[in-house]
């Protein structure tokens, strides 16, 4: 265990440079600034197939149901063209902090549409050019990000290198900054004309296609899989350990991919169709919400020692909504050998219940919808519309955790009251 800790020691600098690195924060930032939109949508979605048939059938006779349609194809359904343009503004952010990076975002907009082919509606012998939805949504995902970052980093480059369009002093600010951005318009989207039309020449027809086949399926078969999430949440519990925000290192790096399964999920129930992803970012989020803590802080709460009842006490409330750092650093478990074991295994023990639970059927797939950090424990699973996972996740959090940390919270306790008499 020495020998680990001096080497984490040693890549404790490396590891915080990956997760300050600037291309995964803008990823980061650009996956939790759409959460707005998908909530939005996952809630439109759980009402139409809300599970008391009263009301989607409410909704129906009030006529919100093709509202609520509309809502879900405008944003789950259009994902990709909110993360084309956060991706391209965030990350001039990162790179130019004096520049907002709206028109960067703009620009990755426009370049993501010069790359999305059109089709055409034929109605009453009219036909009528539209903007198919297919790449719109999680099919489309990961083209958003790749020309949200390229066009980005082209935008930084043209604007380090002052090849801009500069006005006199005394322009107003907005005009002076239209004329900026004016060249890396015109470059960058001559440059995605050409794409899209050197595309027009292969066997996959467009840009989209292209990524969707030769990265996004591959990448969603590397870590689409419940050995993958698995993996993944040993990384990030083992840099938790030794004092590392595991989460911002590693889960940019797969957050895009459970996304779109999730997205992939939504979009099949709002056809009222059955989800064919078992596991996703809400499965996730879900399974090992509170990081399992909850049941550490139960067990304390019936600690013999003080010192574990009092902080039993102080984080039982704010351990119910999923807030546990009370416990991580007051206890504390990072670089506490004495609890290094539940608190690395314990998430991928939860993971293998859920999914084989749900693989039996015994657990509803979940939906995949995304909630909101700070919903108390039940309600936090309630947002994917089954009881059964509401019931999944109570009796990890409520059962299971608690059985996990008991061995090790034993020992510590009987040790910690042993100290206290002395």
């Amino acid at each position: 265990m020495k020998k680990m800790k001096l080497f984490f020691e040693k890549m404790t600098p490396t590891l915080n440079r990956i997760g300050n690195n600037r291309y995964l924060l803008t990823i980061m930032e650009s996956m939790m600034a759409t959460l707005g939109p998908i909530i939005l949508g996952s809630f439109a979605v759980l009402l139409l197939v809300f599970p008391i048939k009263v009301v989607p059938e409410a909704l129906k006779d009030w006529g919100f149901t093709p509202i609520l349609s509309t809502v879900n194809t405008f944003t789950v359904g259009a994902l990709a063209l909110y993360i084309v343009f956060l991706m391209a503004r965030n990350l001039v952010g990162n790179f130019l902090p004096k520049d907002n990076g709206t028109a960067a975002g703009i620009i990755a907009l426009m370049s993501f549409l010069f790359v999305t082919p059109m089709g055409n509606i034929v109605a009453k012998k009219v036909t009528t050019a539209a903007l198919p939805t297919t790449w719109l949504g999680a099919q489309g995902v990961f083209s958003a990000m790749i020309i949200g970052l390229v066009v980005g980093r082209l935008y930084v480059y043209i604007r380090q290198h002052n090849w801009t369009v500069k006005m006199p002093n005394g322009v107003p600010p907005m005009v002076s900054n239209a004329f900026a951005a004016l060249i890396p318009t015109v470059v960058i989207g001559f440059l995605f004309i050409l794409v899209a039309r050197l595309f027009a020449f292969t066997s996959y027809g467009n840009m989209h296609q292209f990524i969707y086949s030769v990265i996004q399926l591959p990448l969603r078969g590397l870590g689409g899989s419940i050995w993958a999430m698995i993996l993944v949440s040993l990384l990030m519990q083992i840099l938790w350990f030794f004092g590392i925000h595991g989460t911002n290192v590693i889960l940019p790096l797969v957050t895009p991919i459970w996304l779109s399964m999730d997205m992939e999920n939504l979009a099949l129930v709002a056809k009222g169709q059955t989800p064919n992803n078992i596991i996703g970012l809400a499965f996730f989020n879900v399974v090992t919400w509170s990081g399992l803590v909850l049941g550490l802080v139960l067990l304390m709460l019936f600690a013999k020692s003080k010192q574990y009842k009092e902080l039993g006490r102080l984080s039982i409330i704010p351990a119910m909504f999923g807030i546990t750092e009370p416990v991580i650093f007051g206890t504390p478990l990072v670089l506490n050998f004495n609890f290094a074991i539940p608190f690395i295994f314990n998430n991928m023990i939860a993971l293998i219940i859920a999914y084989f639970a749900t693989k039996l059927g015994i657990v509803a797939t979940f939906i995949g919808a995304q909630t909101v950090f700070g919903l108390p424990l039940g309600f936090f699973a309630g947002v994917e519309g089954k009881i059964s996972i509401v019931i999944l996740q109570l009796v990890i959090q409520l059962i299971i955790s608690p059985i996990l940390w008991y061995p090790w919270f034993k020992r510590a306790d009987k040790e910690a009251y042993k100290a206290e008499k002395e």
